[in-house]
């Protein structure tokens, strides 16, 4: 059993929903988001969730095409 099902609170700074996924902080950092711990994981709730798919959406792109051929 896992922290997000226990119910632990999103990382991003200012918010207080319950997170929904687990990731890592460098990554997080990486696309933008204001993390407000210094822990190796962060946690987000769906709406940043999402926020970070769009940032990172990109970034995933270029790299598919790195290692297709």
């Amino acid at each position: 059993m896992g922290r997000v099902s226990k119910g632990v609170k999103c990382s991003v700074s200012g918010c207080s929903r319950e997170a929904v996924r687990s990731l890592s902080a460098e990554t997080v950092r990486s696309a933008g988001l204001n993390v407000s711990s210094d822990e190796r994981r962060t946690y987000l709730c769906k709406e940043h969730y999402k926020e970070y798919k769009k940032k990172t959406k990109k970034e995933k792109m270029v790299e598919r095409w790195r290692y297709k051929g």
